[in-house]
């Protein structure tokens, strides 16, 4: 498959005519915004607008990764549906199996491996003092790669990544954007989801930020600007097998998928390669994994959208305690599963079953472990069996008050729904709400019949 490479600034000007010409406009809930802004390097402003308004330059972005050395497959492009609130990558050619679609050069990523390597220096100990004493020193990875964009922020049009930065998007929808009033529309789960969110969020801003030496006062005490960098950080870096945290420009425009067209990787350099998973059609999208998509809270959580594709989703049931015989049956987020076609998975029922007799027949429960150690498919069918009007029973009850809990939440969101300009991330929660209400509703009518 042929790459494009523009090797002069001249190529990368013919290919991208006038981007800083290139205005559109774009909207999303109670704001307007543009997906193109003029890039004036005479303008007095080197500091980039972060205000939820501000437009995303995306031209400049191409055209400065090509620069770099940015390599991309004949197809690869950027669009929108919605007037530039969220840029994605597609393809407008037909890719085969195994086709390479980006290569980026080690110098464009942003990893947390140099960030701490540059930063981390020994007057950074009242800093990190203060990220410890709030049980936060397992975010640090986080942590410095927000310092080092704090740093490229501050250097303007100087920083070798500002066409980048310029490019990111500055309105969020996740937990960590989220209104006071919008948690309590939220249910349990994604409530605690969003608690969590939010307390990362709370540990890595201003109050240790505050502390780092060779950050300017300003940057210091912004809080917006701190949470700006926060949601970059998080949303655009994930995880490499040697354990550091990288953002790679231009890869990072690859939108989640159920079932992933891209598969990343990295060579022995650091380069970053992306390649198809399967046959991709021309007009398709182009998406990778951002991470189990059996589990769309943590996602909505984490990222700001709702993964309709997804087959199945958490069940909902969270004990007060989770011991270690029910991790061995598979409490898990990702196994205790309600299909969208109302089926339920193994692990529900075998978690109902194991609360019912661990209060009741403990001799079976202790059969119920046995079996399930051994394998003993038939000992578990039997006590399934035996106790099915029972764990019927309870699914049918946690399927009723959980909808009762829903349909309460909701209401409570649509109540508010004309104050959209306070919480313009209610019809998201209403749609994550309605999302989990029709998936209960399916597994209440595939075992009940209503």
């Amino acid at each position: 498959m042929k790459f494009i490479l523009l090797l002069s600034i001249l190529d990368a000007a013919a290919a991208f005519t006038s981007p800083a010409r290139l205005i559109t406009t774009t909207k999303h809930p109670n704001h307007d915004h543009r997906l193109y802004s003029t890039y004036d390097t005479d303008s007095e402003t080197t500091l980039i607008d972060i205000d939820e308004e501000a437009p995303r330059d995306i031209p400049s972005m191409e055209a400065w990764s090509y620069e770099m050395g940015a390599q991309r497959t004949d197809g690869f492009t950027l669009t929108t549906d919605d007037g530039g609130y969220n840029v994605y990558a597609m393809t407008n050619v037909d890719l085969p199996t195994g086709s390479p679609i980006l290569t980026i050069p080690e110098h464009m990523i942003l990893s947390s491996n140099k960030a701490m390597a540059e930063l981390r220096t020994s007057d950074m100990s009242e800093a990190e003092k203060i990220v410890k004493s709030v049980n936060a020193e397992s975010e640090f990875r986080h942590y410095y790669l927000m310092l080092k964009l704090l740093v490229e922020y501050e250097k303007g049009m100087e920083s070798p990544w500002y066409q980048w930065m310029n490019s990111l998007p500055r309105y969020y929808t996740n937990a960590a954007s989220m209104t006071p009033f919008c948690c309590l529309c939220l249910p349990s789960l994604m409530r605690k989801l969003t608690v969590q969110e939010r307390g990362y969020l709370q540990r890595l801003g201003v109050s240790s930020i505050k502390m780092v030496p060779y950050l300017n006062e300003d940057t210091k005490y912004d809080v917006d600007l701190c949470t700006w960098v926060y949601q970059i950080v998080y949303t655009r870096s994930f995880e490499t097998a040697d354990g550091d945290l990288k953002i790679v420009p231009l890869a990072d425009m690859f939108n989640h998928g159920a079932y992933p067209e891209v598969e990343s990787s990295y060579d022995e350099e650091g380069n970053y390669y992306a390649y198809t998973t399967y046959d991709v059609p021309a007009g398709s999208p182009l998406r990778m994994s951002y991470g189990d998509p059996t589990n769309p809270s943590f996602l909505f959580a984490r990222y700001g959208f709702l993964d309709e594709s997804t087959e199945a989703t958490f069940c909902k049931i969270i004990p007060e305690h989770v011991n270690k015989d029910m991790e061995e049956l598979g409490y898990a987020h990702n196994r205790m599963l309600f299909y969208k076609d109302g089926n339920v998975s193994e692990e529900v029922w075998d978690i109902l079953l194991f609360q019912h007799v661990s209060s009741t027949k403990i001799g079976d429960k202790r059969a119920l472990m046995e079996a399930h150690r051994s394998g003993d498919y038939a000992t578990k069918q039997m006590l399934h069996e035996k106790y099915y009007e029972n764990t019927s029973a309870m699914l049918l009850e946690h399927l009723e008050s959980f909808l009762e809990q829903l349909e309460k939440l909701s209401s409570k969101a649509g109540e508010r729904q004309t104050e959209l300009g306070d919480h313009p991330r209610l019809p998201l929660i209403l749609a994550h709400n309605e999302f989990v209400k029709q998936t209960f509703l399916a597994v209440r009518m595939q075992n009940f019949g209503y």
